[in-house]
């Protein structure tokens, strides 16, 4: 049972961004990474397909700003309010 229950903000967003992992595993040089068992793979593997992910999708939305979509980036998403741990509450 997979213990992952992040969500993505935007509900259709799911099949583009495994497109993208999948897209961004093939630049990095691991071969069917569609079909290789994550759990298998070294954690800096993992890790080096998320880090480089999220370069990408930091240079869209940089991107996205420089050409004047400041709104609709802005509006994406949710504003999380951080929440104070282990302070006796």
């Amino acid at each position: 049972m997979p213990r992952n229950r992040n969500n993505p903000v935007t509900p259709g967003a799911k099949s583009a961004l495994n497109n993208l992992k999948f897209e961004v595993a093939n630049e990095l040089g691991i071969a069917d990474y569609t079909n290789i068992d994550k759990g298998s793979l070294p954690s800096r593997v993992n890790g080096y397909v998320g880090g480089n992910m999220t370069k990408k999708l930091v240079a869209f939305a940089e991107q996205a700003l420089q050409n004047g979509a400041t709104p609709q980036v802005a509006q994406s998403a949710q504003l999380e309010t951080p929440t104070q741990q282990g302070q006796g509450q």
